[in-house]
């Protein structure tokens, strides 16, 4: 049976480690916040401008004030900390965030990735991505294997325009996990969700990959 959002989601916080600093993406990424290790400290960092993220609030605990740079309702620590979006930035450019969380539209077999706009539908911007996947250490996205449609998001060669070059390292869907040791090395698939089987994965996925 394919993860679910929160499967996949519980999947990207095991790469968590103890000490990182780390930046969650909009969508699923931004449900590791709940699902960070027992005995893992690591601090949640926002592109808008907050260091130190809390799960996210129950319902009827939300402050409205208090949001991430999805606009979603966040929780704050004792030990969280608020700047600038230029501060912000400047973290995630001078290589101070260890992994970062992302969503995308497209994956290239070299690791490119496309998750900021599809042509011709409105958009509010590129957002920080392009920062983020130039700037941040490891570069995990979590998508649905498949478009709304059926199509492959894991293929040969990006068709919508690019956030990054060659800079995924992991890739976790609803059907599997992808890795590669290398910005030089092919993505070998190390991991099935359950009840999903390897010809599952290779019969939705134009990609090539190793097994």
């Amino acid at each position: 049976m394919p993860w679910t959002r929160d499967d996949m989601a519980a999947r990207a916080a095991k790469e968590l480690k103890d000490g990182y600093y780390v930046n969650l993406g909009i969508g699923i990424p931004t449900l590791v916040a709940n699902h960070v290790p027992e005995g893992i400290e690591v601090t949640l960092q926002s592109e808008n401008g907050m260091l130190g993220i809390g799960p996210f609030p129950f319902d009827g605990d939300e402050d409205p004030d208090l949001i991430n740079a999805g606009k979603q309702t966040i929780s704050e620590l004792a030990s969280s900390s608020y700047f600038s979006s230029s501060d912000s930035f400047a973290m995630i450019r001078g290589g101070h965030i260890d992994l970062t969380v992302l969503g995308a539209m497209e994956i290239a077999e070299n690791g490119d990735i496309a998750n900021w706009m599809i042509p011709g539908k409105m958009i509010k911007g590129m957002g920080g991505a392009m920062d983020l996947v130039a700037g941040v250490k490891k570069i995990i996205v979590v998508m649905e294997h498949t478009s709304k449609n059926g199509d492959p998001k894991f293929i040969p060669a990006c068709t919508l325009p690019l956030t990054g070059k060659n800079v995924v390292d992991m890739i976790i869907t609803d059907l599997c996990v992808f890795q590669r040791p290398d910005h030089d090395s092919p993505f070998k698939l190390i991991e099935l969700a359950p009840g999903v089987t390897a010809e599952d994965v290779a019969a939705k996925t134009t990609a090539h990959y190793t097994t």
